[in-house]
């Protein structure tokens, strides 16, 4: 029995993987089941987002389910440990995802602003529109460097317990940093970002699914 708020792919999932109790009240009680979504007592609704329309992002509530005893996915009790473990793969995957999405945004705004004319001048020739898109590379750059260097650190065998911290503050400083470059290609690009076609569409797009 339970339920589960903003489960990405939800309404599409033939399974899910969910975190059960069945020891005592500390971390060390949880268990990983696998609950098949065609059970008697689950059910699935579609979630409204504002952005990521193609997630099927959903809604999961469970109703005196009855799962076999065979659907345990590793020990018994050892769930949370496993939860930890894999968020260091989710982590690391939407950090190395933002920091591309950044770089995108931030070309976009440079495509747009030396083709688009003001005052009888580019875009990109006016000053305040250069500090915006160097503020943008900025930040990316920088990212992009912490992106390279766990991915070396991975590679090199180091553990994911000696990674998690570095992984976690990567994923604020990548989600930020495309957050920041949204903001700006929008205002880079003006009325043209609002549309969801034309040369603004990905920025359209980017700016409201990061939030």
């Amino acid at each position: 029995n339970g339920e589960k708020k903003f489960i990405t792919s939800g309404v599409k999932a033939h399974y899910f993987t969910t975190a059960v109790r069945t020891g005592g009240g500390s971390h060390g009680g949880v268990s990983l089941l696998l609950v098949p979504s065609s059970l008697a007592g689950v059910r699935v609704r579609r979630l409204p987002t504002q952005g990521w329309l193609t997630s099927n992002t959903a809604f999961i509530s469970f109703d005196n389910v009855r799962v076999p005893a065979a659907n345990l996915i590793g020990k018994e009790n050892m769930g949370f440990k496993y939860i930890m473990l894999n968020f260091n793969h989710e982590r690391w995957a939407i950090a190395v995802q933002s920091s591309g999405y950044a770089r995108m945004l931030y070309l976009e705004a440079v495509k747009y602003a030396r083709v688009r004319r003001t005052f009888g001048k580019r875009l990109i020739d006016h000053q305040v529109i250069r500090h915006k898109l160097a503020d943008m590379a900025r930040k990316i750059e920088a990212t992009h460097a912490w992106v390279e260097q766990i991915a070396y650190q991975y590679q090199q065998g180091v553990h994911d317990r000696h990674l998690a911290g570095r992984i976690a503050l990567l994923k604020v400083q990548a989600t930020r940093a495309m957050e920041f470059c949204a903001r700006e290609a929008s205002q880079v690009m003006g009325g043209n970002s609002y549309l969801r076609s034309g040369p603004g569409e990905r920025v359209e797009r980017l700016y409201r699914e990061v939030r």
